[in-house]
């Protein structure tokens, strides 16, 4: 995770600090990069906080973060987990420049619940992330991940994956959310196993290249798998 760890935005579902952060590490996409290397790392997914203080959103410093990463790992597949940015295609043009193998942006939840659990984010502004990355960088597998057991029905659940294949976006992960404190938005539902594999195969059903759905799923959970599961269905 880079751009420090206090985040600008209040999301109810997440324990990461919040309130106004520092500046930024000029070093850190270069340390980044060299402890991927001492790890000899196959696959690297770099996400953040949000930096909504920031002109670009922390843009450049992820773009400067793959840069580096591909110079001492060039082998490496990179996968980067980024805000939305407010909405700026610049900021995701900048990201998708920089030549990531994957572009993750977690919708996180269905439309109707963003106002308690993403009230600083906008769903239509996080689908409009996704279809801008796969229309800039075609050639950029694009994903998106949600989680169940907030308070929302299944049939919101299937128009959310809807939604995102109508942005082209190529990978869909599901899995169920847990509260992480006591200050954290309360766990509303344990969805069944069945549900979520009944999710996966409507998932697929519509065209997603791959749909990774299970209780213990996460955005990043077994991304090189994900990665390589899609890239052989293309």
């Amino acid at each position: 995770m880079i751009l420090g760890n206090i985040c600008t935005r209040r999301c109810g579902f997440c324990s990461v600090p919040q309130g106004m952060p520092e500046g930024l590490d000029p070093d850190e996409p270069r340390h980044v990069a060299e402890m991927a290397q001492r790890m000899e790392l196959r696959y690297v997914v770099i996400t953040s906080v949000n930096r909504d203080e920031l002109p670009d959103g922390g843009s450049s410093h992820f773009a400067q973060t793959v840069g580096e990463v591909r110079r001492l790992l060039p082998q490496a597949r990179v996968e980067v987990l980024t805000p939305d940015f407010l909405g700026d295609e610049q900021a995701v043009a900048r990201v998708l420049d920089a030549g990531p193998d994957v572009f993750n942006h977690n919708m996180e939840t269905v439309s109707r619940l963003y106002r308690r659990v993403r009230p600083q984010a906008i769903y239509e502004r996080s689908l409009r992330a996704l279809t801008f990355a796969k229309q800039y960088r075609p050639d950029v597998l694009t994903k998106s991940g949600l989680m169940v057991g907030l308070g929302e029905t299944e049939a919101e659940v299937r128009r959310l994956l809807g939604d995102l294949r109508d942005s082209n976006t190529d990978v869909a992960t599901i899995g169920q959310y847990l509260q992480p404190t006591r200050k954290r938005l309360p766990v509303e539902k344990f969805v069944r196993p069945e549900v979520f594999e009944t999710y996966r195969e409507y998932g697929e059903s519509i065209g997603f290249r791959a749909v990774f759905s299970g209780p213990l799923v996460r955005s990043s959970y077994m991304a090189d798998k994900v990665e390589e599961s899609a890239a052989a269905t293309a």
